[in-house]
């Protein structure tokens, strides 16, 4: 993949990786893709890859290559055609008094506070669940790309954070955290939600989120939200669950 870009060409190579253990599935090994020199994969050349299956994290961009499985399904939604179900409709009105407020990327100590419970209450021995500021700032903070940090609050208070990368065709939800101790609450549907409205906003046809396993009860919810696009030998076709 060749991005002109002030007379100066820029070339994007891939490599793999060593396989390592999946984050998702017990007892798989795992591959990627990964998309090279970093500082190469600007706005443009980054909206190109995500229509072609990779995420990101940090400054690296990266897509599932194992040898065998293929369980990871990029998967999107149209924003103009979504309709909410009763149950998302239900955490648009629990958490409609939730403020906003769209940020750069910076370190700010009570982001990285909530942060850490959200970790140690959802992924305790996962691995992140013992970050650093530092290692933070590496997943959160790093970006080549259009990124904002949203904040949403509740009479003042964090509740939840939510970091997005801008596309030229749309957002791509990179990750969310949330107050892990309130009971009964929705915030990670409402952050979808509110992620599609504001695509609608921007005049943005989609909202990627990611990847879909079904076997992984982490990813398998993605469903919920239809109409979904999904990714098959590099063509998206509607997704119905």
């Amino acid at each position: 993949m060749s991005h002109r870009d002030n007379d100066a060409i820029a070339v994007i190579h891939f490599y793999a990786t060593a396989p390592y253990a999946c984050s998702y599935l017990d007892d798989h090994q795992a591959r990627s893709q990964v998309a090279a020199p970093a500082e190469a994969v600007d706005a443009n050349v980054y909206s190109q890859l995500i229509g072609l299956g990779f995420r990101r994290s940090g400054h690296f961009t990266y897509r599932p290559y194992c040898d065998v499985c293929r369980a990871c399904v990029s998967v999107r939604i149209p924003a103009e055609k979504f309709v909410p179900d009763r149950s998302q409709t239900r955490a648009l009105r629990r958490h409609g008094n939730l403020s906003t407020r769209i940020l750069p990327l910076a370190f700010v100590d009570e982001h990285f506070q909530l942060y850490r419970r959200y970790q140690r209450a959802r992924h305790d021995g996962g691995g992140m669940s013992e970050d650093d500021p530092a290692q933070y700032a590496e997943f959160i903070l790093k970006s080549h790309v259009e990124s904002w940090l949203v904040e949403f609050r509740e009479q003042g208070v964090l509740r939840m954070v939510s970091l997005i990368d801008r596309l030229d065709d749309g957002l791509s939800a990179v990750y969310t955290f949330f107050d892990p101790d309130l009971p009964r609450t929705s915030y990670g549907v409402y952050n979808v939600l509110w992620q599609v409205d504001l695509a609608r906003q921007l005049k943005l046809s989609y909202v990627y989120l990611g990847y879909w396993i079904a076997q992984s009860p982490k990813m398998a919810y993605k469903t919920r939200y239809q109409p979904l696009e999904r990714l098959d030998d590099g063509r998206w076709s509607t997704f119905l669950r």
